[in-house]
Parts: C-alpha cells; structure tokens; sequence
C-alpha cells in the first residue's frame, strides 16, 4: 500500500493558478495509477484527473479540461496537478488517490491522502 501527502494548495484570485503536490511513500510508487478529486462544501467527491503509471493514458473531467494538468515524477515518488485559469468553483479539498489500476483510480480512487484546501476567490 502507498502513503499518500499532498501540498500546494492555498488561497488564489480567479484567473490564477497553483500547482499540488503528492508525495507517495513505497517502492512501487513507479507502478501505481495515480489521480486527483475534489470535495467542495455539501458536495459529493469528484474526479478531477488521472494518470498511468506510465503517464500514457491521461484522464480529465470536463469541467477541468484545458485548464489543468496532470503529470507524474516517478524518480521523486510525485504527481502534480498544474490548475490554471482557477474559478471560484474549483473552491473544494483536493485529494490524491491511487491505485494499481486506472480504471479504478478514474473512478473510485483507491487509497486516499489527508487532502488540501484549494479556495479561488472572484
């Protein structure tokens, strides 16, 4: 099982950005399919994005399409989500998951980290 911290979020004015951060502890980090959801206030959790283990199959959901990037380290144990053009919206906790299997990543998550509060204010 991978441990799972992310940083990076905060406090950003509409139209900015920020970039997560998810250090994963364990060997098999390199193996893993890894993705972002997010949880806003009285909202359910939802996907946001997802990357192979390979960084070869890459998923969004739409509402984040064009305006966020996913992307993996596999040398430092990371994956990042790079979030542009942020709207108030996209205000929620964002979490890092992971999985052996995409699929189960792009819908589940699989093992979770403790989360960051990511707020846009308009």
């Amino acid at each position: 099982q991978v441990q799972l911290v992310e940083s990076g979020g905060g406090l950003v004015q509409a139209g900015g950005s920020l970039r997560l951060s998810c250090a994963a502890s364990g060997r098999t980090f390199s193996s893993y399919a890894m993705g972002w959801f997010r949880q806003a206030p009285g909202k359910e959790r939802e996907f946001v994005a997802a990357i192979s283990w390979s960084g070869g199959r890459i998923s969004y959901a739409d509402s984040v399409k064009g305006r966020f990037t996913i992307s993996r380290d596999n040398a430092k144990n990371t994956v990042y989500l790079q979030m542009n053009s942020l709207k108030p919206e996209d205000t929620a906790v964002y979490y890092c998951a992971a999985d052996p299997t995409f699929w189960v990543v792009k819908t589940t998550g699989g093992s979770w980290g403790q989360g960051t509060q990511v707020t846009v204010s308009s």
